[in-house]
C-alpha cells in the first residue's frame, strides 16, 4: 500500500509537471494569457503529489514496513521515533523526495507569490525552467533513485537501520533540511534569470522580484553549513568541525557565489553595473548546487557525509552540463542588451569596492572548485588516487579570507559613485581606534603570529564599522518616529547584522584552529592530569543499554563536571562508534574521545582518550546564528516614510551611509 501511494504521488507531480511545461510554452507561443494563469494549478496539484509521496514514506518507516527495501535497508524495530522520521532523508533515494518535496513547495509558492503576474512572460519562462527541474528529479524517482521500490526476495522481519553516524545526533533533524532549503532555493532566481534573458527583459526589474527568494535561500544554506559543522564537531570524535572534505566544499561553493551575487546585486539595482557578472554568478550558484549534488551523491567521492554508489551520476552530471551550457548561451545571445549604461566612476566609491569584494569571493570559490574536483580528474584520466588536504586550501584561502574582511570593513561607509575628501576619514577614525586597541590587547595578552593577529585587528574594524552604522541608524529611525529597533531591519542594516556574524566566525573559527591544544593520554581509574589549565580525573567504565543502541562510557569528571566519552554499536553491529563528550564555555571548549579502548571494557580498566582544548568554538555558532538572522532582517521590508516626515536628517554623516533609516525611502 506504501509504495502504491508513494509511486501514485510521483507520477501525479512529474504528470503536473509536464502539464504545466506543455501549457506554459503553448500559452507563451500563442499568447494566450489564460493558459499561462494555469501554472498555479499546476505547481498546486505537483505539490499535493509530493505531499502523498512523504506522507507514505513517513509511514512506511514508522510502520516498520520492510516490503519497501528502503526502509529495510535503513529502518528497525528498535529505531527510535525521531530517527525514524530521519530516516527519510538518511540515505539516497529518501534524500531524492525530500529534495523534490521541497523544490515543488517552492514552486507552489513562486507561482501564489506571482499570481497577479501570471501573464508576464518573464513569469511564464521561469515557471517552465522551474518545472523542468522539477520533472528531472521526479523521473530520477521513477528510475534510478526510487525509494518505493520493493523488497526483493523474502520480506524481512527487522531491518538494518540507519547508518550509526545518524541516529544518536538531534542535528540530523535540521542539518539536511536546511540544507535543501539552501540548495534547492536557488532554482527560482536561477529560472527568472533565465526568463529575463530569453525574453530580453534584462533590466533591474527580476533582481527586485527575486531578491527574498535570494536571502532567505542564502540564510538556509548558512544554517545548514554551521549545522553540519556542528554535526561533525560533535559526532565524528576527531575534534574538528571542517576538514575541506569534498561534501564540506560543495555546500560552500553555491554559498560563495550567492554572498558575492548578494553584493553585487545592490550595484545593478542602484547603478545599473554588473549584469553580466549578477546572471553569470547566478547560473553559477545554482548549477554548483547540482554539481554539490553529484559530488554527494554518485558516489564519486570518499567521505563520511556521501552517500554510497548510485546510478544518478551521470543524470545530475548531465543536468549541469546542460544548465552551464544554457546560461553561458543565453548570456552570450542577449550580450548586445546586457551593456551597462554606465561604468565605475572611482575606484575609491562602494560600486568599486564590492567589485574587488567580488573578485575575492570568486577567486575563493576557483581555489575550493580546484581542489575538490582536481583529484577525480586525477582518478579518471590516469586512475591515480589524489588527495589534496588542508595546507592547499589553506596556503590560498586565508589570504583571502584576511582581504575580505578588510573590504568588509572599509565597503560599508564608503558613498556611492566617489568618495568625497575626508569621508573615509571621518567614518573610519572610531573603527580605526577600536582595532588599534583591540590590537594592543591582543599582544599583551602574548598572541602572536601574523594570521590571528590580522584576523583579529580587522574583525574588531569591520565589527566596529558594522556597530556605528547600526547606532546611526537606529538614531535617524528613533527621530523620525519609528522606534530605534528599526534600525536593524532593511537589506542595509540587516547586512550589517550579517557583517557581525561572520566577525564572530571568523574569530572564533581563527582562535579554534591557531590555538588548540590536543594530546593523547591513558588513564587508570582514580588518575587525575593536568591539561591546558583543566583537571581531568578518570573514575571508571559504565555500560549503558538503550533498545537500539549499547554504549560503554568512560566516566570523567574534568574541572568537577561529569564527562562520558563513549564507543557504542547500533542495532547488535560490531562496528562501534565514537560518542565524544563536549563541554563549551564562552572561552574554550573542553574535547574528549577515547582513543583507544577494549571491545567490553570492566571497571578497574585503563583507557586512551584524546583530548582537546579549543579557544571560542562556541562562537562559530552564535555567529552562524547571528548571521542567518541578519539575512532574515535584510529581507523584511520596512515602513516608507510618513508624508510629515523630514527629508533631511540632522546628522549631517548619516545620508550617505549604507544604512538608510528603516523603511524610509530617500
Amino acid at each position: 500500500m506504501n509504495g502504491a501511494l508513494g509511486h501514485a504521488g510521483v507520477i501525479l507531480s512529474l504528470l503536473a509537471a509536464c502539464a504545466g511545461v506543455a501549457t506554459l510554452a503553448l500559452g507563451l507561443a500563442t499568447r494566450r494569457p489564460e493558459l499561462l494563469a494555469r501554472s498555479r494549478a499546476y505547481a498546486y496539484l505537483m505539490v499535493g503529489g509530493m505531499v502523498l509521496a512523504t506522507v507514505a514514506m513517513e509511514h512506511a518507516l514508522l510502520a516498520h514496513d520492510f516490503s519497501l527495501a528502503f526502509v529495510a535497508d535503513n529502518n528497525s524495530r528498535e529505531t527510535p521515533l525521531l530517527y525514524s522520521i530521519t530516516g527519510m532523508w538518511s540515505a539516497l533515494q529518501g534524500s531524492i523526495l525530500l529534495w523534490s518535496l521541497i523544490l515543488s513547495g517552492y514552486i507552489a509558492y513562486a507561482a501564489h507569490r506571482f499570481r497577479h503576474r501570471a501573464s508576464d512572460p518573464v513569469v511564464g519562462w521561469a515557471t517552465i525552467v522551474a518545472l523542468v527541474v522539477a520533472a528531472f528529479f521526479f523521473a530520477l524517482m521513477l528510475g534510478p533513485s526510487d525509494p518505493f521500490a520493493a523488497t526483493v526476495g523474502a520480506i524481512p522481519h527487522d531491518g538494518t537501520g540507519p547508518n550509526a553516524l545518524l541516529q544518536d545526533n538531534l542535528l540530523i533533524a535540521f542539518h539536511p533540511v536546511f540544507l535543501y532549503l539552501g540548495f534547492v532555493g536557488f532554482t527560482i532566481p536561477f529560472a527568472f534569470a533565465v526568463g529575463s534573458l530569453v525574453t530580453g527583459r534584462v533590466g533591474e526589474g527580476w533582481l527586485t522580484e527575486t531578491r527574498r527568494f535570494t536571502l532567505f535561500a542564502w540564510a538556509f544554506l548558512t544554517i545548514g553549513i554551521v549545522l553540519g559543522a556542528w554535526w561533525s564537531y560533535q559526532e565524528l570524535g576527531w575534534g574538528g568541525f571542517w576538514g575541506w572534505d569534498p561534501v564540506e566544499n560543495a555546500a560552500l561553493l553555491p554559498w560563495l557565489t550567492a554572498t558575492a551575487y548578494l553584493h553585487s546585486a545592490m550595484v545593478q539595482e542602484r547603478r545599473g553595473l554588473l549584469r553580466v557578472w549578477n546572471l553569470s554568478l547566478l547560473v553559477a550558484t545554482f548549477a554548483l548546487t547540482i554539481l554539490g549534488t553529484f559530488l554527494t551523491r554518485s558516489g564519486v567521492t570518499q567521505s563520511v557525509h556521501s552517500f554510497s554508489n548510485s546510478g544518478i551520476g551521470p543524470a545530475l552530471i548531465g543536468l549541469f552540463a546542460a544548465i552551464v551550457a544554457v546560461g553561458v548561451g543565453l548570456i552570450g545571445w542577449r550580450g548586445d542588451r546586457l551593456r551597462s549604461p554606465g561604468s565605475i566612476d572611482a575606484p575609491a566609491s562602494r560600486e568599486g569596492a564590492f567589485l574587488v569584494n567580488n573578485l575575492l569571493f570568486a577567486a575563493f570559490a576557483a581555489v575550493v572548485l580546484l581542489g575538490t574536483v582536481f583529484p577525480l580528474f586525477v582518478q579518471a584520466i590516469n586512475n591515480q588516487s589524489l588527495s589534496i588536504g588542508r595546507p592547499f586550501f589553506d596556503a590560498f584561502t586565508v589570504p583571502l579570507g584576511i582581504a575580505l574582511l578588510f573590504f568588509m570593513s572599509v565597503a560599508p561607509v564608503l558613498p556611492w559613485r566617489k568618495a568625497a575628501p575626508g569621508v573615509l576619514r571621518r567614518r573610519l577614525a572610531v573603527p580605526a581606534w577600536i582595532a588599534a586597541l583591540v590590537l594592543v590587547a591582543c599582544v599583551a595578552g602574548g598572541i602572536r603570529g601574523l594570521t590571528p593577529l590580522l584576523a583579529f585587528g580587522l574583525g574588531a574594524f569591520a565589527a566596529a564599522v558594522a556597530g556605528r552604522q547600526l547606532v546611526l541608524a537606529a538614531i535617524v529611525s528613533h527621530r523620525h518616529g519609528y522606534g530605534a529597533w528599526r534600525g536593524v531591519v532593511g537589506r542595509a542594516n540587516g547586512g550589517m547584522v550579517v557583517h557581525i556574524g561572520v566577525v564572530l566566525i571568523a574569530v572564533g573559527l581563527t582562535a579554534a584552529t591557531s590555538f588548540a591544544h590536543s594530546t593523547e593520554r591513558s588513564f587508570r581509574p582514580g588518575e587525575t592530569l593536568r591539561f591546558d589549565g583543566h583537571a581531568l580525573t578518570f573514575v571508571g567504565w559504565r555500560q549503558v543499554t538503550i533498545p537500539s543502541e549499547k554504549a560503554y562510557e568512560a566516566q570523567f569528571r574534568v574541572d568537577g563536571a561529569p564527562f562520558s566519552p563513549g564507543i557504542g554499536s547500533f542495532n547488535g553491529s560490531a562496528q562501534g562508534t565514537d560518542i565524544p563528550a563536549v563541554d563549551s564555555s564562552l572561552v574554550d571548549d573542553v574535547y574528549l574521545s577515547i582513543g583507544y579502548a577494549p571491545a567490553s571494557p570492566r571497571p578497574g580498566q585503563a583507557v586512551t582518550v584524546d583530548i582537546y582544548v579549543q579557544p571560542l568554538v562556541l562562537w562559530l555558532w552564535v555567529g552562524g546564528a547571528v548571521t542567518a538572522g541578519g539575512a532574515v532582517l535584510a529581507a523584511l521590508p520596512g515602513r516608507r516614510r510618513r508624508p510629515t516626515d523630514p527629508v533631511s536628517v540632522p546628522i549631517p554623516e548619516i545620508a550617505d551611509d549604507l544604512p538608510v533609516p528603516a523603511g524610509i525611502v530617500t
